[in-house]
């Protein structure tokens, strides 16, 4: 794409919007020039990992750990997840190592950084000796249009220089199935499975069929309420008018069958049984405050790890619940009774959860239900199973606290205080509160007639 001068002092005509334009541009220019240095400095953090875990010979889960670690200490300058810092790591040693035509392009500006990410994206699973040709053809596509358009040319340069059938990559391509939940805003969330195409479009088709069908009955119910002939199963008169659009249909149809469906994946699936996998349920953990329970406020939960609900639901799930534990605390050090032995309570568990709610590693916000809960010192080094000694991590912060040379200590009161390999401190406080339960008596009865003035009430998660 091209663009005139834009007129001038010989006669053209001057946009007022010159300086402001200028303005932009230099913006961008001083963008591109972050972003190159931003890919080549990522790429070196990645290389001087790999040196450092490679050392000595030792590969494997050392080379990881050593990712993490520097992708944690990158993390913390960046202020982002150490998760998304390590996938921009490897993306940068991808397009610094395996694409250097492309990346010398861009740093020349005849490219953008989005073409460079879509040809990257193309080129995956192209054998080495074929890449560099791919390169010089990608480049020669990508200036001729921008990054959006070029993508199905890309598709179908990279796939006229595969030496390898379509049938062979989609075989490979198949091991990347899996499905991703990006959390928004109202309380909603978008679902997404990248399966095989067949698999996807014959899901599609079969909620079509199924929401048609419920689409057509619900027409056909109308016309038997309306006659004499009305049978037993016909709806009531007062029974709501079923106006879901075929959508909504779908969507409620498609959670219907994930969250009480029998996959037929269960190895027990036509037996004379029941499948294991048909029973299991599926789990969420909720935050929510007693006035919101009680129906006092409308004010909406948390489903930790995930966003905010709405009070219906909250109180929905919580009236699933068949059994409450509320949990008691010291009045004064607000701790609760320590044990002797490795595992905590069941009551010291549930306070942790309702406590951290997510990994306690700076950035990370992985439910508490999918952590495991760590001694900050190690029991097997004296450490005490104390509800001041315990904080939830997950299995990826948890083997880096124990691999690499990142360091922990709580503060106390639940606030934990990381020092990465280059002594950056990084404190993580513990989470709002988001459940309080208070009694409306002045003198609460004992808890177990144990006489003396009981402990205040405590958060209890569902």
């Amino acid at each position: 794409m091209t663009a005139n001068g834009g007129g001038g002092p010989d006669g053209g005509v001057v946009s007022p919007h010159g300086p402001a334009i200028a303005a932009y541009g230099e913006a961008l220019a001083l963008v591109h020039d972050a972003d190159v240095a931003s890919v080549r400095a990522l790429a070196e953090l990645g290389r001087s990992a790999l040196r450092e875990a490679h050392r000595d010979g030792v590969r494997g889960l050392a080379s990881d750990m050593e990712l993490r670690s520097v992708a944690a200490e990158a993390a913390g300058l960046a202020r982002r997840t150490d998760r998304r810092l390590q996938a921009d790591i490897d993306h940068a040693l991808t397009v610094v190592d395996d694409y250097p035509t492309v990346f010398a392009a861009w740093e020349g500006r005849r490219i953008t950084r989005d073409h460079v990410d879509v040809v990257v994206q193309a080129g995956t699973g192209l054998p080495d000796e074929v890449r560099g040709e791919f390169e010089i053809a990608a480049i020669a596509v990508c200036e001729r249009d921008i990054a959006t358009r070029v993508k199905p040319a890309l598709r179908a340069l990279a796939e006229r220089l595969h030496e390898r059938t379509f049938t062979d990559r989609h075989r490979d391509a198949t091991a990347g199935r899996c499905v991703r939940v990006s959390h928004g805003a109202d309380g909603m969330s978008d679902v997404t499975a990248t399966v095989p195409t067949v698999i996807a479009v014959g899901m599609l088709d079969r909620l079509m069929q199924m929401g048609q069908s419920v689409k057509d009955a619900r027409v056909a119910g109308a016309g038997v309420g309306a006659g004499a002939a009305a049978g037993p199963d016909a709806a009531s008169a007062d029974e709501a008018a079923d106006t879901r659009t075929v959508d909504q249909l779908r969507a409620d149809i498609l959670g219907d069958l994930v969250l009480g469906g029998a996959p037929v994946v269960d190895p027990f699936y036509g037996t004379d049984r029941a499948g294991g996998l048909g029973a299991i349920r599926a789990r969420v953990q909720v935050a929510v405050t007693a006035e919101t329970l009680t129906g006092r406020d409308e004010n909406p939960a948390e489903a930790v790890g995930a966003g905010l609900i709405d009070s219906d639901t909250a109180r929905q799930l919580a009236g699933q619940v068949g059994e409450w534990d509320r949990l008691f605390i010291d009045p004064v050090t607000r701790t609760p009774v320590e044990i002797d032995t490795y595992r905590p309570t069941a009551s010291m568990k549930k306070l942790l959860m309702a406590r951290d709610q997510h990994c306690r590693f700076p950035g990370c916000r992985r439910a508490a239900i999918r952590c495991e809960i760590d001694h900050t010192v190690d029991h097997a080094l004296g450490g005490h199973t104390h509800i001041f000694n315990l904080a939830h991590l997950c299995q990826r912060h948890h083997s880096m606290k124990q691999f690499t040379t990142w360091e922990v200590r709580q503060l106390g009161g639940g606030v934990l205080e990381w020092t990465s390999p280059l002594g950056r401190v990084y404190r993580e406080d513990v989470p709002i509160p988001a459940v309080c339960f208070t009694s409306e008596t002045a003198n609460p009865p004992p808890v177990d007639g144990a006489g003396g003035p009981p402990p205040p009430d405590g958060p209890t998660p569902f």
